[in-house]
């Protein structure tokens, strides 16, 4: 007769799932709900942002990856000429 596996005690249940965990991977914490970033977190943001890849918003729909990569190259080649200005 094989029973299920329980998972060990003291693992947390998901909040919003309402299940509970049967692993924990890692070891980064999550930031409570509602709490700002700190600095070091806003600061990295910030810097991804200045560099980031600017695309267009929408939804795209191309017939193969050929399509869509085609416009991932000019978007990122057009985010890198802005940034070297």
């Amino acid at each position: 007769m094989n029973r299920p596996k329980l998972p060990p005690e003291g693992l947390p249940d998901d909040p919003f799932a309402g299940e509970r965990f049967i692993r924990v991977l890692g070891r980064r914490q999550k930031p409570p709900v509602g709490e700002p970033p700190s600095q070091e977190a806003r600061a990295a943001m910030d810097t991804l942002h200045r560099r980031g890849v600017r695309a267009p918003k929408g939804v795209f729909r191309y017939a193969n990856h050929e399509e869509a990569n085609r416009d991932w190259e000019a978007w990122l080649a057009r985010s890198m000429a802005e940034g070297e200005r």
